[in-house]
């Protein structure tokens, strides 16, 4: 158990914020770190890389997708002492053509993977699907509340990975032994399509919402009249790739190798969600 404290790059976010409560649950000092968090970072200005890692025993990093860096903050952190390096990857990103036509969202994962993997000190990475908190947290919570959810993803399922559980898993990695060289698939238990998927959050939280497929050329043109640039449109329609294509499907061990249980369900998520105010008008 370390008594140094932990870096929280993307201290802010849906798994940092998280890491960071479940390290000071376990007494271990968290710094989360962000361009608005606790200790000032931003991926873009160096000179506020070496005094967030000063001191630090190891470092949970979330990458800058548009701009990554993170062999350079690698070769910082390892000077300056960090002793332990938790990277958030993706599923997927070692299979040609998993995420579409254009590999550069594999590419970027895939250096940041090599630069935690070359540090020379101990590393883990962690590979989940798509996030379960997507649906009240991030991208597809406006949908919902709408009462459509209106995307390029077929019929295909997705095994909806708990942030909960990367975090508990990139915890683990950052205070414990056994976990260093290890790359962590993770996903939930069991795959659901979109359908049941709004079932579900039906069930727990009483709102009905149905589910409409897309093209990609249609998905793409409604955030487009939304007021959101086509490249990032691009990137939300190559992430929905994946599941459209069935590849999400997929259930992986990471959590039960990491940690010595199952992941949470689907419904857990759910429940747990509407417990905290999801959901609500």
């Amino acid at each position: 158990m370390t008594t140094k404290p932990v870096l929280v790059i993307g201290g802010t976010g849906k798994t940092g914020r998280r890491v960071v409560r479940l390290l000071r649950e376990r007494g271990v000092p968290a710094r989360p770190a962000s361009r608005s968090g606790e200790v000032r970072f931003d991926w873009l200005d160096e000179s506020t890389w070496g005094p967030a890692l000063d001191g630090a025993s190891g470092v949970y990093i979330v990458q800058n997708d548009g701009d990554p860096r993170t062999r350079a903050l690698v070769r910082t952190a390892v000077a300056s002492g960090v002793q332990r390096l938790a990277l958030l990857s993706a599923r997927g990103v070692d299979t040609p053509g998993y995420y579409g036509e254009d590999p550069a969202t594999s590419e970027a994962f895939l250096e940041g993977e090599a630069a935690v993997r070359e540090s020379g000190v101990d590393w883990t990475v962690l590979r989940p699907g798509w996030f379960a908190q997507n649906f009240d947290e991030g991208f597809f919570n406006e949908g919902v509340l709408a009462g459509e959810l209106r995307l390029p993803a077929g019929d295909g399922a997705a095994s909806w990975i708990d942030v909960e559980d990367i975090a508990a898993v990139a915890v683990a990695a950052l205070t414990e032994d056994g976990h260093a060289g290890r790359t962590y698939e993770l996903s939930g238990p069991a795959p659901l399509p979109l359908a049941e998927v709004l079932s579900v959050i039906e069930a727990a939280a009483g709102r009905k919402v149905r589910y409409t497929p897309l093209t990609t050329e249609e998905f793409i043109a409604e955030l487009g009249a939304q007021g959101i640039p086509a490249e990032e449109a691009g990137l939300w329609a190559a992430a929905l790739y994946p599941v459209e294509r069935g590849f999400e499907s997929k259930v992986s061990d990471g959590v039960r190798q990491a940690l010595g249980r199952a992941p949470r369900t689907f419904a857990e998520y759910a429940e747990a969600a509407v417990a905290e105010g999801a959901w609500r008008d």
